[in-house]
């Protein structure tokens, strides 16, 4: 269905994802959600990895590895499997959702209860659902996809963007994968590509400058990035990621067609305002896409 989409069609189911992403991404960054972790005996790091891969249930290093893509082995190695010692997928996925629930209930109040909240989640519930139906190759999504969906419109809401993601999300990994890219090198392409600072990339990937030195030769040598002080991509290197983006967002964008281009840009006005909230209190780096209107 996706294969012959038109440019404009996949830039906005791209920017609808963008713009519902922060509204998700807080779990990541809330004090609350680490809080939650606290309780259950681990650390914010290990609470990460341990509640976004509980839908798998206690699945094995390897797994949560191969699923993460490009985080760096040795870190994840050393929270999977001693998570599962400290308490049970179930308990993770249910800190999380707690967490997120009490993340939103502080930045955004009442809102939660408003007719708009209640609209973007139907609209949001509506395009995930439509993914549902097709798992086959997203191993990370097919996982979350079975879980029980919330009641509460604002929880409803962020289930939603978490399906939209991770289904999106492997097949970005499949996308890579098909370039060639490993996950420190994609990281490093992506920091090359300007949209994010690459030391950033690096470090919350827990990936060393010396690794990082060898995938910058590495994708040098390969003719991805030009020579010199500076991480800059090659005319070469510039076209392939954006091939890859490219694919990506086919892959991504069979919800957000099935939603139709009318809805789309309701459910991006109704979401922007709960995005920007979310992001000016834990996400600042989201905030300048989100207030000019394309996330």
């Amino acid at each position: 269905m996706t294969q012959n989409v038109n440019r404009d069609s996949l830039a906005l189911a791209r920017e609808t994802w963008r713009t519902l992403e922060p509204y998700h991404g807080a779990v990541y960054f809330s004090p609350e959600a680490a809080g939650r972790y606290d309780e259950l005996g681990v650390d914010a790091t290990t609470g990460y990895f341990a509640s976004r891969s509980a839908a798998l249930g206690p699945a094995s290093v390897d797994v949560v590895i191969a699923t993460f893509y490009n985080f760096n082995p040795q870190l994840v190695r050393r929270v999977i499997p001693a998570a599962w010692e400290a308490a049970t997928p179930q308990q993770f996925a249910a800190a999380r959702l707690a967490g997120i629930d009490a993340t939103l209930h502080r930045i955004l109040g009442a809102e939660l209860s408003s007719p708009t909240m209640a609209r973007a989640a139907e609209l949001a519930r509506a395009a995930a659902e439509v993914t549902v139906d097709h798992p086959q190759g997203r191993p990370l999504f097919a996982a979350h996809a079975a879980l029980p969906w919330p009641s509460e419109p604002h929880l409803v809401l962020w289930h939603a963007q978490t399906l939209l993601r991770e289904f999106r999300g492997d097949g970005h990994v499949g996308a890579l994968l098909t370039a060639g890219l490993s996950g420190i090198e994609a990281l490093v392409t992506h920091g090359a590509a300007g949209d994010v600072d690459a030391g950033v990339l690096r470090d919350s990937r827990a990936w060393t400058p010396q690794q990082w030195g060898q995938a910058v030769q590495s994708l040098r040598e390969r003719g991805w990035l030009e020579d010199g002080p500076d991480l800059a991509l090659t005319e070469e290197g510039a076209r392939r990621r954006a091939e890859i983006e490219h694919t990506t967002d086919r892959l991504a964008a069979l919800p957000y067609l099935t939603l139709g281009p009318t809805a789309c840009v309701e459910l991006c006005s109704l979401v922007r305002p709960f995005s920007l909230a979310v992001a000016k209190e834990l996400l600042p780096w989201a905030v300048g896409r989100l207030s000019r209107g394309s996330a």
